[in-house]
């Protein structure tokens, strides 16, 4: 009995192995027919229906920063947020459970929803949100956008998930939001045409400035993804991750630029200027410190329009003698004892009449060089090129090419403006494309346009003890908060001049300062010496109605260094206004010692010791920051803290808590975990978009909203 029991169980045994054997090879069968034509082919042409291939990832543009690592323009994400008054699931009792529930929310929370709306985006009432979303409903539409025409920032995103109704999961209260990456300039207008911007629409394409010429490296490299169908859903699969773009390190000191700015744009107002520019510029690199352009719009306010100091072609005027003087001094043609008849103020040069400012006060006689450069003559300077090169002007102008006018800036700008100095060909014996007083107005600053910038560079090699350097305005690229490559200084000529010339020349620009026109762009010798030449020219109308058309144009301006001694920093002041009064040194040239002496008083610090209340004991507090830094700025000072740890405390893999911390120590710590930082707003953190204690993902932007602290 117990063999039967046993027999009959092997033979089950061996049926069920039979049917799996069956069904494994049936299934086995039926994989290989679907893999081979012409199954195959069938199934893959059903696949490419549920399907979508290539959808691109944008990748996240890089930041531009400022010397010391300030945003200056970056991404900041932003949102179109969008409510669903229809629900799609494929459980279709699910479906008819969150229709119910959804209805019934929005009809109860309608007013409460349109309140908070309301009082979070305050461009329309709390009835027209209601309206609006009541309108949507009865269209019973997908994606109804919840606030047309404005994007709601992180903060206000944030905000309304704390709405009733639209606190609940997406797929539950159909509330959700589109993310765009935006081009935002936490510091408004200031540089704004320097640093560039992006078109408006949403192919983020570089439009102009640094935005333009470095968009390969900012703009990084988007990634691929494809869609598939899984049941009844689209699921989104990476092929090839986007690559994000790296970050510019400027020249621009965000102090500086803003300095300039409202030094320059209360002198036009003042004046009732045109156009205003201004460039600093560190001597030693080249450095550009601030670069301010400025126009006046019809509404009578000024904007940053266009980089003018970068793009205008001008007569550059008085600022143009010097390198006459330098040219005639380098050749031994002159020196600084030679003297120079100026009569009454008017001269004819070849049948036309060449004047100098002062000509209705009876002119100044005899002049020195030194002196012809203080009160800037026409004469003088006239008088003493054409005398030198009447015969040889060809020689002049190569001499203000061994100076460096004229030579290409080859600055990083689309539509930057090259210098132009017209040069004579000698055929037999004439002069092509010259004439006999083309010499006496070139020398004086006529015939020859350059932009701003150009003037600047060659004072600025002036300061710089002859050697000419290319404006610089981008030092390094960053990857992560790491340098990948620099951008060294470049020298245009290593040397000027002979030494002789140089010294000369700077001895006479100290005295156009000192005891010439250029008083007013000095202090009067209280704190520091500045050198520098006053300018003045007649321009064309604008609109191409040439010199002579209605009320004469100028360009006036002021191109010097400081401190006279040991020059630090270059600085070039232009305004353009029409009428007179028109002045170099008395309209640029306190905008300039506004400039120097701000930038001066900066760097000059004092040991807090020296500067503290004998009388009163302060132990200050450290509110967030690098503790290791902070503790030794205390130990320095003489005082006994005990600081709490902060970011430092979490590890580097951690995302930091930044609230509360200044930008600048923000970015600094977030930028040394990998992390890409977009900033919105000014002042202190007042929130993060990550969390912190959170896995710090390298390459993955945070959003950090600042605010300022109320006094």
């Amino acid at each position: 009995m117990k063999s039967t029991k046993n027999d009959n169980s092997i033979g089950r045994f061996r049926i069920i192995l039979a049917l799996i054997a069956i069904i494994a090879v049936y299934i086995l069968g039926t994989a290989l027919h679907t893999m081979l034509p012409p199954q195959s082919n069938y199934w893959e042409q059903v696949d490419k229906r549920f399907t979508t291939e290539n959808i691109p990832i944008p990748a996240n543009r890089g930041n531009i920063l400022s010397a010391d690592g300030q945003v200056l323009s970056g991404s900041i994400p932003v949102y179109r947020l969008y409510l669903d008054f229809k629900v799609f699931d494929p459980d279709s009792v699910s479906q008819k459970k969150i229709e119910h529930w959804r209805d019934s929310a929005f009809n109860v929370d309608l007013d409460s929803i349109s309140v908070g709306l309301a009082r979070i985006f305050q461009n329309h009432d709390a009835a027209w949100f209601r309206n609006h979303l009541l309108k949507g409903k009865e269209r019973g539409r997908f994606a109804w956008n919840i606030c047309p025409g404005k994007l709601a920032s992180y903060i206000q995103y944030k905000e309304c998930k704390k709405l009733p109704m639209f606190r609940e999961r997406t797929n539950k209260s159909g509330f959700h939001a589109e993310e765009i990456m935006q081009r935002k300039k936490p510091y408004g207008m200031l540089a704004s045409r320097t640093l560039g911007d992006l078109y408006a629409d949403s192919s983020a394409q570089a439009k102009c400035g640094l935005e333009l010429s470095f968009d390969s490296i900012l703009r990084g490299k988007p990634g691929t993804s494809h869609t598939s169908k899984v049941l009844n859903k689209r699921i989104r699969f990476v092929d090839m991750p986007p690559e994000n773009g790296n970050d510019l390190l400027t020249t621009l000191d965000i102090n500086i630029q803003d300095m300039a700015d409202r030094a320059l744009r209360n002198k036009l107002k003042e004046v009732g200027g045109e156009i205003g520019m201004a460039v600093v510029m560190e001597v030693k690199t080249g450095d550009v410190k601030a670069i301010v352009n400025l126009t006046r719009m019809s509404d009578g306010e000024y904007y940053e329009c266009k980089n003018n100091a970068v793009s205008d072609l001008m007569e550059p005027g008085s600022t143009f003698k010097t390198a006459s003087i330098m040219v005639a001094l380098d050749d031994g043609k002159i020196n600084k004892n030679t003297r120079v008849e100026t009569g009454s103020g008017i001269f004819q040069m070849h049948g036309r009449q060449m004047k100098d400012h002062n000509w209705r006060k009876g002119g100044y006689g005899n002049l020195s060089v030194p002196e012809v450069l203080m009160f800037s003559s026409n004469i003088g300077v006239s008088r003493l090129i054409d005398d030198a090169y009447k015969d040889d002007p060809d020689r002049y102008v190569r001499g203000l090419n061994k100076l460096g006018v004229g030579l290409p800036l080859n600055l990083p700008f689309v539509g930057k403006g090259e210098p132009r100095v017209r040069h004579p060909k000698k055929q037999g014996r004439f002069w092509l494309n010259w004439s006999n007083t083309a010499l006496p107005w070139m020398s004086i600053g006529y015939e020859t346009m350059l932009p701003p910038i150009a003037t600047l560079a060659f004072y600025n090699g002036i300061a710089n003890g002859g050697k000419m350097v290319k404006p610089r305005f981008v030092t390094a690229e960053l990857k992560d908060g790491q340098v990948v490559r620099e951008f060294p200084t470049e020298v245009i000529k290593e040397h000027m001049c002979k030494p002789s010339t140089l010294a000369d020349i700077q001895e006479i620009l100290e005295m156009v300062v000192s005891k010439g026109l250029g008083k007013k762009a000095g202090n009067n010798g209280k704190y520091f010496k500045v050198s520098g030449k006053t300018g003045t020219a007649q321009i064309a109308a604008a609109g191409g109605g040439g010199y002579h058309s209605g009320t004469t144009r100028y360009m006036v301006s002021f191109c010097g260094y400081f401190p006279s001694e040991a020059p630090k920093y270059s600085c070039i002041v232009c305004i353009v206004k029409t009428g007179l009064p028109a002045s170099g040194g008395g309209q640029c040239g306190p905008v300039f010692s506004e400039i120097s002496q701000y930038i001066m008083a900066k760097g000059n610090t004092h040991e807090a010791k020296e500067i503290s209340d004998s009388n009163s004991v302060y132990i200050p507090t450290s509110v967030r920051g690098q503790e290791k830094i902070s503790n030794h700025i205390m130990k320095e000072l003489g005082i006994n803290s005990q600081l709490e740890a902060k970011a430092d405390s979490i590890p580097e893999d951690k995302v930091p808590d930044v609230i509360g911390m200044g930008a600048r120590d923000a970015v600094y710590e977030l930028q040394k975990r990998g992390l890409k930082v977009s900033l919105h707003g000014k002042g202190r953190v007042k929130s993060q978009s990550i969390p912190a204690g959170t896995t710090a993902e390298r390459g993955k932007t945070i959003a950090i909203q600042l605010e300022q602290t109320k006094k």
